[in-house]
């Protein structure tokens, strides 16, 4: 039973496992900005137009069972501008990734790799690797870059 409990301890306090309880409780809250923007902006709105308050529209049924056709709705409302809302988040959050990945990419090198040592911080134009103390030869790149 001690083990069983570490090893819950331990599942419990990964990160990837906060993450997750921290974006459930998050996304509880936004569900709830959803909602209050469909049922007390979007819905009014669209009553006026159509007459009617989607929440109102209920199918009777066999005595007091009925279909609420209005509250199915208003849930696939909620779906479609949660949807893309989480869309536009995300496609705004990659467009900024790969802006930012693109400008990594962009900037010029100012180390390279050691050949015998490995050490990959050595700055270009260096003659002598810094860790090893080795003899390095210059690219022709730096060879221009130190003339220039």
């Amino acid at each position: 039973m001690k083990g069983f409990m570490n090893e819950f301890k331990e599942f419990i306090s990964r990160g990837n496992v906060m993450d997750m309880a921290v974006g459930i409780i998050i996304g509880g809250a936004f569900t709830a900005i959803v909602t209050s923007l469909v049922e007390d902006v979007i819905n009014p709105i669209l009553g006026c137009f159509g007459g009617m308050d989607f929440s109102n529209i209920v199918i009777p049924l066999v005595g007091e069972a009925s279909l609420k056709v209005g509250n199915f709705i208003n849930a696939v409302i909620n779906f479609l501008i949660m949807a893309f809302i989480l869309f536009s988040i995300i496609k705004a959050m990659n467009t900024a990734a790969g802006k930012l990945k693109k400008e990594q990419e962009e900037a010029p090198a100012t180390t390279k790799m050691c050949p015998y040592c490995k050490s990959d911080d050595v700055p270009l134009g260096a003659c002598k690797c810094k860790h090893c103390g080795s003899e390095l030869e210059l690219s022709d790149e730096e060879k221009a870059a130190l003339e220039a």
